[in-house]
């Protein structure tokens, strides 16, 4: 990592245009910033194609509004920011804190604002209006205790199935799977054809097919009550669900599978899978990277079972305490946060801007698709559990390790006691 030296009065005249100085800030007393002021360190996950790219266009958003201020790209692949995350603990809990940091929206920083270890941004949001800028369910997704812990960048949807319309019509399939009862009939010709019925990933894309399975088979209501203690992890529902799961997957290449997300979508490309359950941060991967056509070359529907219904998350930045140049970083958050920044940002990276007066006009394809969706008031609204906006870090890897061994055994019964342990007590401890 470079280091520049600047003039006093320069990081001086730098820190009172962003915001004041603070001994919690720049790592000085008031109003005597610490060397090397103007710059700001940002950690995040996206360094993979089909979402460096969006991050690209936000990072030259941040350098055009503030090009007194090196930016220092902290980026870590892999893992759906499972890999992010671990070195992001390492360096907290060494004292070598970036200056913010990307985080899911929702329950995943829960475990974060309880420790401590990141900033109230609460003050940040009223003096720039940015309260009534945010749909609810963003807002809330940031919000613990009344106060306010990350700025939202973005909206992404779950449950899509993604496909190859010419594998699946070959095949004599003329439409989607709307059920999974369905999708293992359609699964069973595909079979016969030599055609994988469906790619799957890596530990967490399985994971993201199980949150889409419990959703389309057991409802929005109930599937939301399974991260609220509302829904009982031992009932006959969700063991018929689990069940389905383990179904579906003994219909994917889950014994060969290799490579992350993007390998398990090339299978589809190339006609040895049929689907794939994937959010839809794939479209940029389909589209750019792979240079196909939304509708001619792959296309795209909801999970079975789960039509009027969006299973949302979204990617934010945070401050962590102790950040050593805190007015670049709130510089950054204010890009972050801005119409032109979240909009550049999505268009490239097809996803959806946090912000509720992004112009729609801007957006095209697939996207275009989920905005009118994600702003539909008929539509039914619920959170992702592996992308942390109903489950916090802790039961996250509880749920993990459960589904390890699911995924291993086939034990539906372990499995639901595992995650009923779990929750146990869930509405008293929370």
């Amino acid at each position: 990592m470079r280091r520049r030296s600047f003039p006093i009065i320069v990081a001086g005249v730098l820190c009172a245009a962003l915001t004041a100085c603070s001994s919690d800030g720049d790592g000085g007393d008031a109003g005597e910033p610490a060397e090397d002021a103007a710059k700001v360190e940002v950690f995040s996950w996206w360094e993979g194609p089909g979402e460096a790219e969006g991050y690209a266009a936000l990072i030259n958003r941040f350098k055009k509004d503030n090009p007194d201020i090196e930016f220092v790209n902290a980026a870590v692949a892999g893992g759906a920011g499972s890999n992010a995350r671990t070195v992001l603990a390492s360096r907290l809990a060494a004292n070598d804190p970036p200056d913010a940091f990307q985080v899911h929206l929702g329950l995943e920083q829960e475990d974060d604002v309880k420790a401590g270890k990141v900033e109230d941004l609460t003050a940040l949001f009223d003096q720039n209006g940015w309260r009534d800028k945010f749909s609810k369910p963003v807002l809330d997704a940031v919000t613990f205790g009344g106060k306010i812990y990350s700025v939202p960048v973005g909206i992404h949807r779950s449950n899509v199935l993604w496909f190859n319309a010419k594998t699946v019509q070959a095949a004599g399939i003329t439409k989607p799977p709307a059920t999974w009862s369905e999708f293992l009939k359609v699964a069973a010709t595909l079979k016969s054809k030599n055609v994988v019925p469906l790619s799957i990933g890596p530990g967490w894309t399985q994971k993201h097919l199980l949150e889409n399975v419990l959703l389309g088979e057991l409802g929005a209501e109930k599937y939301s009550g399974l991260w609220k203690g509302k829904t009982s992890w031992l009932g006959p529902d969700v063991h018929a669900a689990v069940t389905m799961f383990t179904d579906v997957l003994a219909m994917s290449d889950i014994k060969t599978f290799g490579g992350d997300w993007q390998s398990a979508l090339d299978k589809v490309i190339d006609g040895q899978a049929a689907y794939n359950v994937m959010g839809d941060w794939a479209d940029a991967y389909l589209s750019r990277t792979r240079g196909l056509t939304f509708k001619t070359e792959y296309d795209a529907t909801t999970s079975p079972g789960t039509d009027g219904v969006f299973n949302f998350l979204g990617d934010g930045f945070t401050v962590p305490k102790g950040a050593p140049h805190r007015a670049a970083a709130d510089a950054w958050l204010k890009v972050c946060a801005s119409k032109d920044g979240q909009e550049e940002f999505s268009v490239e990276k097809h996803s959806l801007p946090a912000r509720i007066d992004a112009e729609e006009t801007k957006f095209s394809g697939y996207p275009a698709i989920a905005l009118e969706a994600w702003r539909n008031p008929d539509t039914v609204v619920v959170g992702s559990a592996t992308h942390g906006t109903t489950v916090g870090s802790a039961r996250g890897a509880e749920f993990d390790t459960a589904l390890a061994k699911l995924v291993e055994s086939g034990d539906v019964d372990a499995f639901q006691k595992a995650l009923a342990s779990t929750y146990a007590g869930y509405l008293a401890s929370d």
